[in-house]
């Protein structure tokens, strides 16, 4: 990986950020979580037990009592 400069490393850790965090951050938003939370997405590994901790966890924009549906 020596041949990679930083103007490569920028342009993959902006493609990460553009297709990967800030889609998770903006799903996080909605279900009433931290957006922050998608910075644990980058991590090996860590996106897969995040995937399965918001899958069971309960959400609190559903816990909400003025929801309407």
């Amino acid at each position: 990986m020596s041949d990679f400069s930083i103007f490569h490393w920028l342009v993959i850790l902006g493609v990460l950020a553009t297709f990967v965090v800030v889609p998770c951050g903006l799903i996080f938003k909605r279900a009433g979580w931290s957006p922050w939370v998608a910075l644990l997405t980058v991590l090996p590994g860590a996106g897969i037990v995040l995937l399965w901790v918001f899958a069971l966890a309960r959400w609190p924009s559903l816990d909400r009592t003025d929801r309407t549906g």
